[in-house]
């Protein structure tokens, strides 16, 4: 099992430098480990054996197994509800009267590895933009100031190197921060959208997959239709067509098993919640992250939670001078310097922004 997951393992690393926030990193890191893991155990043999077994008389089941695999299977939706030994065979496999019958092919399982693998880039691209757009530049600030022992000399050098840049940059960093909030909407937009892809690849049953999972297990077993049953099903039907000895065409229906659907439709069920969790949580982040931006009085509280140790007074004398973007970069400095010398740093704007409005 180690084996099948230890190509993602890289992404557990925690960065030694924080430039995003806890829903931002729910969709690069958590998400993407989970597709990625997802997609790998699906394509493993080891624990799922054979993706697809089929039997039909007269045709020699590896050939009946890539064929049914190459051009699909199908089931009877309407023969999902009923008693299995007597009604029907399993869920979804009956006999069936072409052109009444409604018939629902199932082709997707042979795309699921490479469609969780793509939705796994995905969710990637806005952490690659922001890495991109950001450059190293809270990394570069914080000089190691991250560390709570640092020799004094050094200590006061390299806050004296940030109070310098927040003084000569003031008013300058708004592109910065709205470069990071465009990072946010994208998130958001991408795992709405990719919700939306899912039901398009699933034919329209993801949407309510989920909440039909749950309802399913509330009601009694006669009258119930498994929702899992529908849209993946682990027995299915497959017609085969080959010449007989007079030249004529002949048709043989088999019985398909297909055990990554066990897999499958628990992956999917998973997916649901937490697509529709992280979509919940995109959503406050952005109302957030809206409050911030039109708030000042927002900016204040949340710097003065950052900076608790600072007295209040200089906190207040840091945040008039501060502009969206001023207050974003010494707020993510907050997340990474040791908090008595971010309270010296605190101090030391204070001084200095207090010292500008004097000259």
């Amino acid at each position: 099992m180690f084996d099948v997951f230890g190509s993602v393992k890289g992404l557990l690393k925690l960065d030694s430098v924080c430039i995003d926030n806890n829903v931002f990193r729910l969709h690069y890191k958590a998400t993407v480990i989970i597709l990625i893991a997802f997609s790998l155990l699906v394509t493993s043999r080891q624990y799922i054996g054979d993706p697809i077994d089929c039997i039909v008389d007269e045709i020699p089941y590896s050939v009946m197994d890539t064929y049914c695999w190459i051009y699909s299977t199908f089931t009877i939706p309407n023969r999902l509800v009923g008693r299995v030994g007597k009604d029907m065979v399993q869920p979804g496999v009956a006999p069936h009267v072409e052109g009444q019958d409604e018939v629902k092919y199932h082709k997707y399982y042979q795309w699921v590895c490479f469609v969780l693998f793509f939705q796994a880039i995905l969710f990637y691209v806005p952490r690659y933009l922001w890495k991109t757009w950001e450059g190293g530049r809270v990394k570069m600030l914080v000089l190691d100031l991250n560390c709570p022992v640092v020799g004094e000399d050094c200590k006061q050098d390299r806050k004296k190197l940030l109070v310098d840049y927040f003084y000569t940059n003031l008013h300058t960093q708004n592109f910065y921060a709205f470069r990071f909030f465009i990072c946010e909407v994208l998130n958001f937009i991408n795992v709405v959208g990719q919700i939306y892809f899912m039901d398009f690849f699933l034919d329209g049953e993801f949407s309510t997959y989920g909440r039909d999972v749950v309802r399913f297990t509330e009601m009694e077993p006669e009258e119930r239709e498994d929702p899992m049953a529908r849209v993946f099903p682990k027995v299915t039907k497959c017609t085969f067509h080959k010449y007989g000895p007079s030249g004529t065409v002949q048709k043989f229906d088999g019985l398909c098993v297909l055990p990554l659907n066990i897999v499958n439709e628990k992956i999917y069920v998973f997916l649901w919640f937490w697509f529709v969790i992280l979509s919940i949580l995109s959503a406050i982040s952005l109302v957030y992250r809206a409050a911030v931006v039109a708030g000042p009085r927002v900016r204040l509280y949340l710097l003065r939670a950052r900076s608790r140790l600072a007295p209040q007074d200089q906190v207040e004398a840091v945040a008039r001078k501060l502009q969206i973007g001023d207050w974003f970069v010494l707020y993510q400095l907050g997340k990474n310097i040791d908090p008595l010398i971010y309270k010296e740093l605190m101090g030391e704007l204070a001084e200095k922004f207090e010292g500008k409005d004097t000259v």
